[in-house]
């Protein structure tokens, strides 16, 4: 695969339609959902979204157990589960997997299977497994971008700049800041968001400018109410939660001159790196070594800063999505000839 950094947009040769239908296969995480159906969006097929929970003893065994089949999941989500099957299946998430090994079975090989993120068993039971590189998942069904799939492009950042013309008037460098949360081995606590927020007013009294913050599901209660306090008066907007309106990450993303986003996130730092401004981090303490991982191939690409160290360069955009979407699209139309 080509150096994901120089991927802008797939090689425009014209594009054969495939046949059928879509189904994109998730459970209720936002995240799966949303790298799911940034790839389905892109395959230019009719795209049906199926959020699906197979019952215990099968949600314990994702997806090694397949015993029972489609017994797996609850009456009412087996009858969104059947014929008539589609072409391909994308599915994103440890109990997705489960459901898109037992398509390839239950269509006996009519059906695409591509499945989003390390299923963790033999890679063979999928027609295609797509996971990011510091997963380190090679074999002749895999393919491997930098980061996480999403819909960020030029069409997806005109949106959101359309839908939050207010951000346009407030005083540039904007500066959008991305909070998730802690997880295991990192810590974003009160004492890291105080840290972070020293860092950013300091450069924001060199440069001027204005915050744009916003928390996410996983942000500690604490670190946003610290924010508050510390942003008051500053210009820009703090986002903690529907209680401030709509979130207006589209908008945050489409406006920002620079992101700075916490290190915890694969996803959020997949997005950030698509939008094409300067991405910064800052990292308090040693990462896990899959995180190490990612992040230094950010970094060795050019791609990401530490919150304080100026940009070398132009950012190119890290814009994968489309190109695995190609890649797909050719893997299924070889096998259709």
């Amino acid at each position: 695969m080509h150096d994901p950094a120089t991927i802008g947009a797939p090689n425009h040769e014209p594009l054969h339609p495939l046949a059928g239908e879509c189904w994109v296969i998730t459970d209720q995480a936002a995240g799966n959902q949303r790298q799911a159906l940034a790839l389905a969006e892109k395959m230019g097929m009719p795209v049906r979204h199926l959020v699906l929970s197979p019952r215990a003893p099968w949600s314990w065994l994702s997806p090694r157990l397949t015993l029972g089949g489609r017994l797996a999941l609850p009456a009412a989500q087996r009858m969104a589960f059947a014929p008539p099957w589609p072409s391909l299946a994308i599915g994103c998430g440890r109990s997705a997997a489960l459901l898109t090994r037992l398509l390839r079975r239950l269509t006996e090989g009519y059906c695409h299977t591509a499945q989003i993120l390390d299923p963790r068993i033999d890679l063979m039971h999928w027609d295609t497994v797509i996971a990011p590189k510091h997963d380190g998942l090679v074999g002749p069904t895999v393919l491997n971008p930098l980061g996480s799939l999403n819909p960020v492009d030029e069409a997806w950042l005109a949106d959101g700049r359309e839908a939050s013309p207010a951000l346009d008037y407030l005083p540039r460098p904007r500066v959008g800041v991305l909070l998730g949360g802690p997880r295991a081995g990192i810590r974003i606590d009160v004492e890291y968001a105080q840290r972070l927020v020293e860092h950013l007013l300091a450069r924001r009294q060199r440069e001027g400018g204005s915050l744009l913050v916003l928390a996410s599901r996983r942000t500690p209660m604490g670190v946003a109410e610290l924010l508050r306090n510390a942003l008051r008066g500053v210009p820009g907007l703090l986002w903690t939660g529907p209680d401030d309106g709509s979130n207006p990450y589209p908008g945050v993303l489409g406006w920002a001159d620079r992101l700075v986003v916490t290190p915890d996130s694969v996803n959020m730092l997949s997005e950030a790196c698509a939008v094409g401004c300067d991405v910064h981090t800052f990292v308090a303490e040693t990462l896990p070594p899959k995180l190490a991982r990612f992040h230094g191939s950010l970094r060795q690409a050019g791609l990401l800063y530490d919150i304080d160290e100026d940009a070398s360069a132009r950012q190119v955009p890290l814009r994968e999505t489309a190109f695995i979407a190609e890649a797909l699209r050719k893997r299924i139309l070889a096998r259709q000839t």
